[in-house]
């Protein structure tokens, strides 16, 4: 994946576009990893009006999109406003030319009336699910998840769960440290685990000191993933209950506890497939899997290939 196309029009929201520039454009603080070539697309020759008073001229037409590699689409401020035509021909053109396509938050209404979304599970902002499944019976709309994709067409949640869906397809064509440089670079976490629920509203407990205690089992876990943790040792370490430990973790994080667990070692397992030459065995022991055998459905069901073929794609040289 070398060539972006960011797909705008009026109304888009003007922070969803600037993460889209900040994740595929933005190089000048991350040297060495893949350049992006970013095309921004449009109406060609009319100034596009975005969200909060900017105005942007795009660099190409709506004809430059099925020659980008990821046509990513942003929020837009109105998701019930009608789409011009044309731009839903375009969208539907690079998807008949077998480009991924993404959306965020609301832009994927205009996939949705598109067409590429019918039979799809997708997400949208949790304020806005409900309204998407009115509208489109036949797209799967769930409403927890911070983004969901099947390779083809993705979809993210709001806002900041723009940011992890742009992490994601970096992650996935260009390897998990690709995707943590950039992360680094915009001082956000390469992965969140959880989904929207933890901000349907917000549970994080009030009472800041029963935070601290979780980061600080957070930490010892991360410390020793060789350890096979149970949620009575956990309880342990923030000296809780079983029962209230893994409901306050489940509130301050949106993720169960073993889940969680088994997120981190995964993401682990990644970059250790990355970056080291340690055998498959060694490192699903050191990530707490016990042996590959262990290791390879875990990691196939969450990154969606089998670890060895995760390091012949992005073992770093």
């Amino acid at each position: 994946m070398r060539t972006v196309g960011c797909l705008i029009l009026d109304g888009v929201r003007a922070f969803d576009y600037a993460v889209i520039g900040e994740v595929f454009a933005n190089r000048a603080t991350r040297p060495g990893l893949p350049p992006f070539e970013l095309r921004v697309c449009g109406p060609e020759g009319t100034r596009v009006r975005l969200g909060g008073g900017l105005e942007r001229l795009p660099d190409h037409g709506l004809e430059a999109l099925p020659g980008c590699d990821l046509v990513i689409v942003p929020g837009i401020e109105d998701p019930l406003a009608p789409t011009a035509p044309e731009i839903l021909d375009a969208l539907r053109a690079v998807h008949e030319r077998g480009v991924p396509v993404a959306s965020l938050c609301a832009g994927a209404f205009l996939l949705a009336d598109a067409g590429l979304l019918d039979g799809r599970r997708a997400t949208t902002h949790w304020w806005l699910a409900a309204e998407l499944a009115r509208r489109h019976p036949a797209v799967e709309v769930d409403p927890e998840v911070l983004f969901a994709g099947d390779g083809e067409v993705w979809t993210s949640a709001g806002v900041a769960a723009g940011i992890d869906l742009c992490l994601h397809l970096v992650r996935s064509a260009h390897g998990q440290r690709a995707a943590a440089a950039i992360a680094r670079a915009m001082v956000t976490a390469p992965f969140r685990a959880g989904g929207q629920a933890q901000f349907i509203p917000s549970p994080v407990p009030e009472d800041s000191g029963r935070d601290d205690s979780l980061a600080a089992v957070r930490a010892a876990v991360l410390g020793s993933l060789e350890t096979p943790w149970t949620i009575k040792q956990l309880a342990a370490l923030a000296l809780m209950s079983e029962r209230s430990f893994a409901r306050r973790f489940t509130e301050a994080t949106g993720t169960p506890p073993l889940r969680w667990l088994l997120e981190q070692r995964v993401l682990t397992a990644q970059r250790l497939l990355e970056e080291t030459d340690l055998p498959v065995d060694e490192i699903a022991v050191r990530c707490g899997f016990g042996s590959a055998v262990s290791l390879r459905p875990a990691f196939v069901r969450r990154v969606g290939v089998a670890p060895r073929e995760y390091r012949r794609a992005f073992r770093q040289g």
